[in-house]
């Protein structure tokens, strides 16, 4: 009975608790508002430059805000085009360097967006500072943060339920199906999920590059520089939280001509 009525109650809460991704089409999970994330992303977002050196005044600083103005007026214009006027209205986009050898980059939901110096050897230029951006900006747009919150909340009704479920079984069966329960659910559900994510990233990033007059053609570049930046050292694909190189430079060079085709749309012939 106790497992009906959690049942029941998940499937009417993930019902009423979905949003829409307007760059794919697909319902997506809502479970926490954006009402919610969006201040809580901007504190955390104002703590961690207080607690890191952010670059300032620099031309590669400089470079880091016009390239992330030029996505953002991109993501804009595709989103207005599309039907989606005024989705962007409580985002509060910033662009800062942080002094770190981390070869990475981050945007947190609402639009704030950090780069880490590690990473500009590897982007080389503009154009490759812009498909990292393109990628990172298309993260906040679908609501991948969002969605990472919603479905560890549903693991953990979920986790809550299986443990209900064995109660009155040996406290082996209870470690063995525990044991069962999070490696299904860690490489079944929770790690295909977040692949997900950086595939659906990649290719809007593609799109909104281009519609911001960067070459889409860098994308699958950086890839390969970041690849050999690695030295082919990466988990398995199916333990990881990300498509390998390989997976991403195959999509990224497939998907460039449609990125072309829809920049097109918006009057863009030739890029940078």
């Amino acid at each position: 009975m106790k497992i009906r009525k959690l049942l029941v109650w998940g499937t009417a809460v993930l019902f009423i608790s979905c949003a829409t991704n307007p760059f794919t089409g697909k319902q997506t999970l809502a479970l926490v508002p954006n009402s919610q994330i969006l201040p809580m992303a901007f504190q955390q977002y104002n703590q961690f430059l207080g607690e890191n050196k952010v670059v300032k005044g620099t031309s590669d600083a400089e470079m880091i805000t016009r390239v992330g103005q030029k996505i953002a007026r991109a993501s804009e214009r595709w989103l207005n085009a599309n039907g989606y006027s005024g989705y962007l209205k409580d985002y509060k986009w910033e662009y800062n360097l942080v002094e770190d050898k981390t070869v990475n980059a981050w945007c947190m939901p609402g639009g704030k967006i950090v780069f880490y110096t590690g990473i500009l050897p590897i982007a080389q230029s503009e154009t490759g500072i812009a498909a990292i951006m393109g990628h990172e900006v298309a993260h906040a747009l679908a609501n991948h943060g969002q969605q990472r919150m919603s479905a560890s909340q549903i693991q953990q009704v979920a986790g809550a339920a299986t443990a209900v479920a064995v109660s009155g079984k040996s406290q082996q069966t209870q470690q063995i199906v525990g044991t069962a329960f999070g490696l299904g659910s860690q490489f079944g559900v929770m790690l295909p999920f977040s692949r997900s994510h950086e595939t659906e990233a990649d290719r809007i990033g593609l799109q909104l590059m281009a519609i911001a007059g960067y070459n889409p053609d860098e994308a699958a570049n950086l890839w390969r520089r970041m690849k050999a930046n690695s030295g082919g050292q990466s988990p398995p694909e199916f333990m990881s939280t990300h498509p390998s190189s390989d997976t991403r430079i195959a999509n990224l060079t497939a998907w460039a001509p449609s990125a072309r085709a829809e920049a097109k749309k918006f009057g863009i012939t030739t890029f940078k």
